[in-house]
């Protein structure tokens, strides 16, 4: 009785309540998940300072289950990393699987996936941008010129302003389109 290990004050523990769309059992849950990938870097009792600054390397992450078989995980990784290559703290590995939740909002999802897929951070999709995503859907099974097709033809259909790249608004407009993308865009903690 009585030597219950506490991992988070109570403080940190409202504050995140406050911040994502998990309760306080997926909090804990999440923070399991997390240490279990480099328990000998993650302490047991987190720290305040700790939560932002202990840093689990991006190949530790790349082995979850849930992002074992994605394509994109390297490049949801350092989207939602503080440092850009993937490298992520508790707080970034909390966002991440937040946003990736069944509770997230589609308007938190759409702006994530707009980043996500803003491959060279521009602030919009254009043929590179797609013509990446594409690699990584399909590896080498594409040819340049299929590839291309795809692009233009993604471009014909989503670009409404006729500017040759997608816009968040036309990105977003293309998602309402998609009826599977709150079903696909999300991972269960």
């Amino acid at each position: 009785m009585g030597n219950k290990l506490v991992t988070f004050s109570e403080q940190q523990l409202i504050n995140y309540q406050d911040c994502t769309f998990f309760t306080r059992k997926e909090i804990l849950r999440v923070y399991k998940k997390f240490r279990d990938m480099k328990p000998d870097l993650v302490p047991k009792t987190m720290k305040k300072s700790e939560a932002y600054s202990v840093k689990v390397p991006v190949e530790y992450i790349e082995t979850l289950p849930e992002f074992r078989e994605n394509p994109f995980k390297r490049r949801i990784f350092e989207v939602f990393s503080r440092d850009g290559k993937g490298n992520l703290t508790f707080e970034d590995f909390l966002d991440m699987l937040s946003v990736f939740s069944e509770a997230a909002p589609r308007d938190i999802k759409v702006f994530y996936a707009f980043r996500i897929y803003d491959f060279d951070n521009d602030d919009h999709i254009g043929p590179e941008d797609i013509d990446s995503a594409l690699k990584l859907l399909t590896g080498q099974e594409l040819t340049v010129e299929e590839r291309q097709q795809i692009v233009e033809k993604v471009i014909e259909e989503s670009d409404v302003d006729g500017d040759g790249k997608l816009s968040y608004m036309e990105l977003e407009h293309c998602i309402t389109r998609a009826p599977d993308f709150l079903s696909t865009f999300h991972i269960r903690v």
